[in-house]
């Protein structure tokens, strides 16, 4: 059968998000693969990877919480926002002071807006923003909201600084680094970016991807860890089967207020997720794993 799960892999700096997922077809002989989340060529740390039928769960992944560990650079500005890209500005890092420094990260906290990098997979009139970059031709991107829920000052040995970030969908720590040096006003790039979780995925208990090949098979964790953070109700065999080929079902059906429930068959298998439906009174399938 073929294999059907969720891999934490630790990617190293280098590879693209899409190398590793290149890397799972060939060792796995799985053709859908997908990924939970694009980490930066220069990002490494956490990569849920997902394999057969639990593609279809990427988009939960997506939504859930993500933590870094940043490491910059004060006194330069470069076009992509890390150390990869050119210097298009210098300034001063002796300016800035402990407290000036924390004093600028409170207005990086909560609900901030921001621009994500030009060199980013963002797309634009259907184009990639790097591709417009690399052409010479960067995009004007609009500023988006996004969730920054936690940002911690770990250590600063002026010009380096070292942040923890916990952040919500779409947050770009490469712009959250190059925004704070333009408000610290001397400038600032990423040098290391470690993602240290997404969701339940922890570094610690990534695979590094040297040791996939022969770990994989023991690694691969059940799709619905991809789903553990929705609340979960268990179907009869009716309502299993009704699920397993789209059918919605009454809400009454089963408990509780939720907007999504996973549901499992009487054996412990992920079945689907449910979308609530107030308007109609039906939980409708809004993902299908069996089938």
């Amino acid at each position: 059968m073929a294999a059907s799960g969720v891999l934490n892999v630790r990617k190293p700096p280098g590879p693209t998000s899409f190398d590793v997922v290149r890397q799972v077809r060939r060792l796995t002989g799985q053709r859908r693969v997908g990924h939970g989340g694009t980490l930066d060529p220069l990002a490494e740390g956490v990569l849920p990877v997902l394999l057969g039928r639990a593609t279809r769960l990427s988009r939960y992944l997506l939504d859930l919480p993500k933590a870094y560990l940043v490491e910059a650079l004060l006194g330069q500005a470069t076009t992509t926002y890390d150390a990869q890209g050119q210097v298009t500005y210098e300034g001063d890092p002796a300016t800035v002071s402990e407290e000036a420094l924390r004093e600028a990260l409170q207005s990086f906290r909560g609900q901030i807006r921001q621009v994500p990098p030009p060199f980013s997979a963002v797309k634009v009139a259907g184009h990639r923003a790097y591709d417009r970059a690399r052409s010479g031709q960067p995009p004007q991107l609009s500023p988006r909201t996004v969730q920054v829920y936690r940002l911690n000052l770990v250590e600063f040995r002026p010009p380096v600084l070292v942040l923890e970030v916990e952040c919500g969908r779409g947050t770009y720590i490469r712009s959250l680094v190059h925004d704070l040096g333009l408000k610290l006003g001397c400038g600032a790039h990423v040098t290391r970016l470690v993602r240290t979780r997404v969701g339940p995925f922890l570094l610690a208990e990534a695979v590094p991807l040297e040791r996939l090949a022969d770990e994989w098979q023991t690694r691969l964790l059940p799709p619905e860890v991809a789903v553990a953070h929705l609340p979960s109700a268990q179907l009869d065999d009716a309502q299993a089967r009704a699920v397993g080929h789209g059918r919605p079902l009454p809400l009454d059906a089963l408990p509780g207020q939720a907007e999504r429930l996973r549901v499992h068959d009487a054996q412990g298998n992920l079945v689907a997720v449910l979308r609530r439906d107030d308007s109609k009174g039906l939980w409708r399938p809004e993902t299908v794993l069996t089938g």
